[in-house]
């Protein structure tokens, strides 16, 4: 089959490689659609993720299609099935797993491959995050289900209340998914650099938008627009250091501070004490999802109550996504739905 492999930094080459067959436990699916992600991007630019995969791989991680083979021992499923199937599955037996903290498993099984004709879904994941999507859920927006699941395990963790007033920061898919899932619980200030993005985020519910290019002090914006004392809560969705530094300072004295984009290995931030001690912030890095929140995100995709279809820039077939990561690269589109 035709797959993307990652080899390092920026090196994404097209490979033809064996097709996959099942071991016991496990299913594959002809992929129907893949969507790129942000991580993926950060993953291509950087060579590699700490937890996820490590180079040479195959690469790409959301993903929706069609079981066509099961391993030994699957009773559950059958060929034929239309499946989203989450890129990772908890063991279920670890000190975390017992305390129900999911997302923080050592032994968490991971899966990659989306970037290609064919996935196999380990045994783990067919177990605890295969699930099937409905007959009239577009193949490119039941993908999108990882994503959106580790947005609502961020908005969980946030702890928003009615009337909050929210700051995002970070205007790409995950941002304006932070959007569209508080939406009607809160009062969302978007902050990015592209307008066209901006625009998608007012569209997702975004009360006010602003472009950092226009308006560089964010912080003191922030303030001006929140009675002079800083957001309720703010959502970091960039990656980026000096953006969770930016975070901490839009931050009102009892805020929450949600530090949810990854930033590069062995980077650090500086925190200033006695605002973080004499404002009691809450400062939270989360990550990734649960099964619970894999579930919540699939049907919340399936309800169609959300345009999520907003995010998708275009379809491109496979051998075009060195292309569409430039094109990430370059800001040009948000999120692309990749047909094998």
């Amino acid at each position: 089959m035709l797959a993307a492999l990652l080899h390092g930094q920026e090196d994404l080459r097209l490979e033809e490689v064996p097709d996959p067959t099942p071991a016991a436990g496990e299913v594959v699916i002809q992929v129907g659609a893949a969507t790129t992600c942000g991580t993926d991007l950060k993953v291509w630019r950087r060579g590699g993720h700490v937890k996820m995969l490590k180079p040479p791989t195959l690469f790409g991680h959301e993903g929706a299609g069609q079981i066509v083979a099961l391993g030994a021992g699957v009773t559950s499923w059958q060929v034929g099935d239309r499946v989203v199937a989450n890129n990772s599955a908890p063991c279920m037996e670890c000190f975390f797993c017992q305390r129900q903290e999911y997302s923080l498993c050592p032994n968490m099984t991971w899966n990659n491959g989306t970037f290609a004709e064919y996935l196999k879904i380990p045994a783990p994941i067919v177990q605890h995050n295969l699930l099937q999507i409905p007959d009239e859920l577009p193949w490119e927006l039941a993908a999108m289900t990882e994503p959106l699941a580790c947005v609502l395990h961020g908005v969980a963790r946030s702890n928003v209340k009615v009337k909050d007033q929210v700051v995002i920061l970070g205007d790409g898919a995950i941002g304006l998914m932070f959007v569209a899932a508080l939406s009607g619980k809160a009062e969302v200030l978007l902050w990015g650099g592209n307008n066209h993005r901006l625009a998608i985020g007012q569209k997702l519910g975004a009360a006010q938008t602003f472009n950092y290019h226009q308006i560089p002090d964010i912080p003191s914006l922030v303030k001006e627009l929140t009675q002079g004392w800083g957001a309720d809560i703010v959502i970091e969705a960039t990656g980026v250091p000096s953006v969770w530094e930016t975070a901490i300072a839009c931050a009102r004295p009892g805020a929450t501070v949600n530090l949810f984009g990854g930033c590069p290995r062995y980077t650090s931030i500086t925190v200033n004490t006695e605002q973080l001690h004499y404002s009691e912030l809450t400062l939270k890095g989360v990550f990734h999802n649960t099964p619970e929140y894999v579930r919540s995100a699939l049907s919340l995709l399936a309800s169609r109550k959300i345009p999520f279809e907003l995010l998708i820039s275009e379809q491109r077939p496979l051998k075009d996504l060195e292309q569409v990561f430039c094109e990430m690269k370059a800001r040009k589109v948000i999120k692309v739905a990749m047909i094998p």
